[in-house]
């Protein structure tokens, strides 16, 4: 929405409220009604199928600035899929009571929203091939490279140590695998001097094997 003219951001603004969600705290079910959409002032939110089983996979991360809850908001139907603070969160909520009467007269308002879903359609088209067809060790080393430049530690040296919080049940949801799995190919990289591990906590000593893994 970064690209609407000021005075439209502070039209929907006025109309908005600010929630706050705890880290861990769920946002929205899947297949609960969708009467409103989310900007995201600050924090982290995980957007996730779950199956009957239980069995979880991590559509995306969604960072500040960015926009979700759109789908349902607009066609009216249930969410599509869970959404939970992976850090503390602050959320402007903007019902859609409010939004489709300003959307109704905005038509460069509608390429925005349409601009933002073919970004998503191509991003879980990617998740869907990167589920499919690559090797779990090659997942979960991707997912680790993101997770690494998702905290802004890109531009760290090679040799320097980085510590991730994350439950090795959260990151098999990330990778689309199991706990079990996730935990032997760890285990693994441990024995290989390539990270350690804590109660939610991977720590990654050697960040080039890891990217060469990916």
């Amino acid at each position: 929405m970064g690209s609407l003219p000021k005075a439209d951001l502070n039209n929907l603004i006025s109309r908005a409220r600010v929630v706050h969600f705890r880290a861990g705290e769920q946002i929205f079910a899947k297949g609960s009604p969708g009467r409103s959409m989310m900007a995201i002032l600050h924090g982290n939110v995980r957007i996730a199928a779950t199956s009957s089983a239980s069995r979880e996979f991590e559509l995306t991360t969604l960072h500040a600035g960015e926009i979700f809850g759109e789908i349902a908001l607009l066609d009216g139907h249930a969410r599509t899929a869970d959404a939970n603070a992976l850090t503390d969160c602050d959320l402007l909520v903007l019902d859609r009571r409010e939004f489709l009467p300003f959307l109704e007269c905005r038509v460069d308002l509608c390429i925005l929203l349409l601009k933002i879903f073919c970004h998503r359609l191509r991003h879980t088209n990617q998740q869907i091939e990167f589920a499919v067809f690559d090797r779990i060790d090659t997942r979960l080393a991707k997912t680790l490279v993101r997770l690494v430049s998702d905290i802004l530690v890109e531009s760290a040296p090679a040799s320097a140590v980085i510590t991730l919080q994350i439950s090795q049940q959260d990151l098999a949801g990330m990778v689309g695998t199991t706990r079990e799995s996730i935990n032997k190919h760890l285990h693994a990289w441990k024995r290989a001097g390539i990270v350690e591990l804590g109660k939610r906590l991977i720590v990654i000593l050697d960040m080039k094997a890891i990217e060469s893994l990916a």
